[in-house]
């Protein structure tokens, strides 16, 4: 006489990766707090707009003077002004949410024994820190162009740069999108970093005044002359080359390099966000 042996169902599954994305961008997406920081950086372009629209005793020098009668330069100073403390805030805070503030609520504890696996799940939040920066950057990007369109007015539907010279709407356009692209890029090193200090405490509000007093810390270090040989390690050095997008033609040194200083920093807090995780007891 034979036995059926019957299938065993209690064995975990593992979930599907886009599974967990789309619940890990429904979570973010839904939080006020992330509503909130969007509308702040739409705020952001349509402040500087309505400055330099109203100035009354001319536009002033530097970038936002710059701005006055070019409207399509006001994306890239909106991004450029907001990369030096409102962005990498905004990645700190949604870093801090997505481990530290999991623990603190209690839930991390599930989200380690449930079979989805614990790379995994650091990609996950990753995913979710790195889906905000985009939102951020994207939103500073399309309110500029309207708002400098609209609010400050564009030289006969073209560029001055600040070479002198004029590019089209096309070019104009892509320059932004260039300068979109590299921030997110910069954004995402302070994010793995912002993970690695989340992965490490409980507490979000430390992994917020973690990122920011190691970022002013980085931007005093860089104004001491004695220190100039820490500026190439400093993950700000070089968070103004953005703006060489507004220049004919572009200089690729600053962009590049910074590029390759962001992945450095990248490679090292993802890696040790992942180690820290793996060992952390459930």
């Amino acid at each position: 006489m034979t036995t059926a042996v019957l299938p065993r169902t209690d064995a975990p599954r593992s979930v599907p990766v886009s599974r967990l994305l789309g619940a890990e961008l429904r979570w973010v997406l839904r939080r006020p707090r992330t509503l909130v920081m969007l509308g702040v950086f739409a705020l952001v372009p349509l402040l500087i707009s309505i400055g330099v629209a109203v100035a009354d005793d001319g536009p002033g020098g530097g970038l936002i003077g710059a701005v006055a009668g070019n409207g399509l330069m006001l994306p890239v100073v909106a991004i450029t002004v907001s990369l030096a403390l409102l962005l990498p805030l905004a990645v700190a805070m949604v870093a801090a949410d997505a481990i530290a503030g999991e623990a603190a609520q209690g839930t991390l504890r599930g989200l380690l024994i449930a079979p989805v696996g614990r790379l995994r799940l650091v990609g996950m939040k990753a995913f979710g820190v790195l889906v905000v920066a985009a939102l951020a950057v994207l939103t500073l990007a399309v309110v500029g162009v309207l708002a400098g369109v609209v609010v400050v007015g564009r030289a006969e539907g073209q560029l001055v740069t600040l070479s002198g010279t004029t590019v089209g709407l096309g070019d104009a356009l892509g320059r932004v999108g260039l300068v979109v692209l590299w921030t997110i890029g910069q954004l995402a090193a302070v994010g793995a970093v912002a993970l690695a200090v989340s992965a490490l405490t409980e507490h979000p509000s430390i992994v917020v005044a973690s990122v920011l007093g190691g970022l002013i810390v980085f931007g005093v270090l860089s104004v001491i002359p004695a220190l100039g040989w820490l500026q190439p390690y400093l993950l700000t050095t070089g968070w103004t080359a953005g703006a060489d997008v507004l220049r004919d033609p572009i200089p690729p040194d600053g962009m590049v390099v910074s590029t390759l200083r962001a992945l450095c920093y990248l490679a090292v807090g993802a890696g040790f966000a992942v180690y820290r995780m793996l060992r952390r007891d459930a």
